[in-house]
């Protein structure tokens, strides 16, 4: 335990503790070099152990340190101190220092029961907001919780932890390991459970669980173990907000299925897209609940478990010896007079059917095609042989119908023919293909051209911060450029945002500013400007600066003002 007069790496006072997670403990501490309140969170001493963990967790914090928004616990900075062990061994502190906000986890406030659903779309509006500033920026948070989103006295909305998320899941392999590190798979995207790459699509999917148990006050998945939640977010449909919350408006089910849609393309694509959904059910119509149903077939289709527990009453009601029947049955000479007339049914019938002369109508010099769809050209041609039928094959590219197997025929099947008439028999030549153009430096409008001329479509655009390329021109395309792919198929692509983001640099020294601003991932251009009204410093420290922190156009002019008075002012007589 950490004593509360403790200071790290000389510079964060330790003071008590005010949170615990299952990573880390959260204290509240003081800065003593800017002189400022601040949050400092320690690892625990398992993930600190582990040095890919350190290395990545560093890396990742560094990364959130810089996103500057209203909606996102600020990361000020991140080290490592060490500590004596009671064996003598020295263990690695890693920790991070944020931004002390007040107010309560939002996991605090859904355990007291649902919220008021005006509350419930306001909070998951804060957090879509801060995702959508952090998925432009190319930050994917991956561990979207109510544990890690704050709530302020005046109701602003805080989300927490973005390195740490980034961090752990990179380090852990399969579902288990990342539930044991992040205490609860109730949260997890179908991907993540599955262990697939994510995007920022898992983020949505999160953030539409967090508004179910929000309107709800329970998660729409829950087992007795974190492998059967994630086993439920893959394959089972959730039951709609509205069915255990009668309170619920019908619009927001709509929402909600939409959000927790197994595959990432029938999901919100981007935090903007379902924040414009959210704000629709704001005094909007309420869908039927057909239309509900409706939806809930089209994303999720027919539920497989419960057809299969249906199915199995069925079978143990058939077999099941132990039922008695409580009245008696029907006079016995009903039974046979009932099993007399079916017989003389089914006779007359078969005798109906033997009788009857397929084709009798169909003069000597007419054929009726035969149906040839599903075989072999070989074998097709065969069966047309045989009705004096000719083949001629024609090659046409198929999705559906593996190579070599008919599709159709023209005249099609059951269709009468002269003899000796050539049947069209249209064959499948597979998949047609072609390649990814080149797209990384074009325009959107052009890439979007130029996937139309080699006959694909545009899938998802997402944004991301560039310091090079202007904003709409391609950073990369996914498949990439001369891939192989499906005619037809999308391409998703990253285009620049034309903006790079930038910290509040007040307090740092001018030459430790310049370094920063003029790093490989902002490249701005500085000049500084001498500020004879206040006294110097040594080295000299930046008092104001002309681009207000956050997101600013690439190759922009940043002007860093410093003091460079006398001590104490000029005092002439």
């Amino acid at each position: 335990m950490i004593a509360e007069t403790r200071v790290l790496s000389g510079r964060y006072r330790v003071d008590e503790q005010i949170g615990r997670g299952g990573m880390a403990t959260v204290y509240r501490g003081y800065d003593l070099t800017l002189g400022r309140q601040v949050a400092i969170k320690v690892l625990d001493r398992e993930l600190a152990g582990d040095n890919t963990f350190r290395t990545r967790f560093r890396l990742e914090a560094q990364a959130a340190s810089r996103m500057a928004h209203p909606t996102i616990v600020r990361v000020f900075d991140a080290g490592e101190d060490s500590e004596t062990a009671p064996d003598g061994s020295i263990r690695s502190v890693p920790y991070i220092v944020m931004e002390l906000v007040a107010g309560s986890l939002l996991k605090d406030i859904i355990a007291q029961g649902p919220v008021p659903v005006a509350d419930a779309v306001r909070y998951v509006d804060g957090i879509l907001e801060a995702l959508e500033y952090s998925h432009r920026a190319g930050v994917v948070h991956r561990d979207i919780k109510p544990g890690n989103v704050m709530v302020t006295p005046a109701g602003q909305v805080k989300v927490m932890d973005f390195g740490i998320a980034r961090a752990v899941s990179d380090s852990s392999s399969t579902v288990a390991e990342t539930t044991q590190i992040l205490g609860t798979a109730a949260y997890f995207s179908p991907e993540q459970a599955k262990g697939e790459p994510v995007d920022a699509r898992a983020d949505l999917y999160s953030t539409g669980v967090v508004l179910y148990e929000l309107l709800t006050g329970r998660p729409p998945f829950r087992g007795e173990s974190p492998v059967a939640v994630a086993y439920q977010h893959v394959s089972e449909a959730p039951t709609t907000p509205s069915e255990v919350n009668d309170t619920v408006p019908r619009a927001l089910d709509a929402v909600v299925l939409r959000a927790l849609a197994k595959d990432p393309f029938q999901r919100f694509q981007d935090a903007a897209t379902f924040r414009e959904a959210l704000d629709a059910t704001i005094g909007g119509r309420n869908p039927s609940r057909r239309q509900v149903g409706a939806l809930t077939s089209e994303l999720y289709g027919p539920n497989p478990r419960q057809a299969a527990e249906t199915a199995r009453s069925l079978r143990q009601l058939s077999t099941d010896s132990t039922m008695k029947r409580t009245q008696a049955g029907p006079p016995v000479a009903w039974i046979w007079a009932g099993v007399a007339v079916l017989a003389v049914l089914l006779i007359s019938v078969l005798f109906w059917v033997l009788t009857i002369r397929p084709g009798g109508d169909v003069p000597a010099s007419a054929r009726i095609v035969p149906d040839v769809t599903g075989m072999t050209y070989e074998r097709a041609t065969v069966e047309l042989s045989d009705e004096d039928l000719i083949a001629r094959r024609i090659d046409e590219p198929s999705t559906d119908v593996a190579e070599g197997i008919v599709i159709r025929t023209d005249p099609e099947a059951e269709v009468s023919v002269n003899v000796g008439q050539e049947i069209r028999v249209y064959v499948s030549s597979g998949q047609e293909t072609t390649t990814v153009p080149v797209l990384e430096g074009l325009g959107r409008d052009a890439a979007s051209d130029a996937l139309t001329a080699a006959g694909l479509a545009l899938g998802t655009v997402t944004t991301r911060n560039d310091p090079d390329l202007a904003e709409g021109m391609v950073i990369s395309s996914d498949p990439a450029t001369g891939a192989e792919v499906a005619k037809g198929s999308s391409v998703n692509l990253v285009v620049a945002s034309g903006r790079v983001t930038i910290l509040d640099y007040r307090g740092y020294t001018v030459e430790a500013a310049r370094t920063a601003l003029e790093a490989p991932d902002i490249r701005l251009t500085v000049e500084t400007l001498e500020d004879p009204t206040c006294p110097a410093s040594d080295p000299p420290i930046v008092s104001q600066q002309s681009l207000a922190p956050g997101d600013v156009p690439v190759h922009s002019t940043i002007t860093l003002q410093y003091c460079t008075g006398a001590e104490g002012g000029d005092s002439e007589g």
